[in-house]
């Protein structure tokens, strides 16, 4: 099984929790002969943001312009992501809710890969169709509050966003879900909430071994 891992924080492991959340999957899977493990770390990849500058490159394609370095930079970033996604049977994506939504290079990795005839598709009757239904999907989220209470579970926009893009316009399986919260709302118990999460993601990468792909 072709395994990509989205490593979606830069903070070292004592002080973001997704970060360690990211330490524990790679160790409980490092063992597992039967997985082929990659990283995508979107803080070490050089991932301009997706812009005019793309539409621009796109152009130069279409006409046989020269691009520039920036041109060539995004376009080049842009198609490791799809290569990478293309080749992965299940994606793990680690990481954080900051400011209520995703860190702004993960979604650079989304804009990259978020794309009519790579991800998704319109039929004749403009309908969308999923185009990686054949992959699955594994999310590893943090976030210091507590947002699985209805009063507040629509401001968060990480782990739904991830949600609607990936399961719903990708068309993943999402076959688990380790969302750990809680943890500076509550400092008491810290701790004890941390390490019951870091058990559960243990306990998603033991299950890798059964996953038909």
């Amino acid at each position: 099984m072709n395994v990509l891992v989205i490593k979606a924080n830069n903070r070292p492991a004592s002080e973001g929790v997704s970060s360690k959340m990211y330490e524990t999957f790679m160790e409980a899977i490092q063992n597992n002969s039967e997985l082929k493990v990659t990283t995508y770390d979107v803080f070490a990849e050089e991932m301009p943001y997706f812009g005019q500058e793309l539409f621009d490159a796109f152009g130069k394609l279409q006409t046989g312009a020269e691009l520039n370095k920036t041109e060539q930079t995004l376009l080049n970033a842009k198609q490791k992501a799809m290569d990478l996604l293309t080749a992965a049977d299940l994606v793990v994506f680690a990481f954080p809710l900051w400011n209520l939504t995703i860190p702004a290079r993960l979604q650079t990795f989304i804009d990259y890969t978020y794309a009519a005839g790579y991800s998704f598709k319109y039929d004749e009757n403009g309908n969308m169709i999923n185009l990686m239904t054949d992959k699955k999907a594994i999310f590893l989220n943090a976030r210091g509050g507590v947002y699985s209470i209805p009063e507040m579970n629509a401001m968060d926009m990480s782990i739904n966003y991830l949600r609607n893009v990936i399961g719903g316009i990708y068309g993943m399986e999402i076959i688990d879900e380790v969302i750990i919260e809680g943890h500076n709302a509550s400092p008491d118990k810290a701790e004890e909430i941390i390490q019951n999460g870091l058990e559960r993601v243990k306990e998603a990468a033991s299950k890798l071994s059964l996953q038909n792909v």
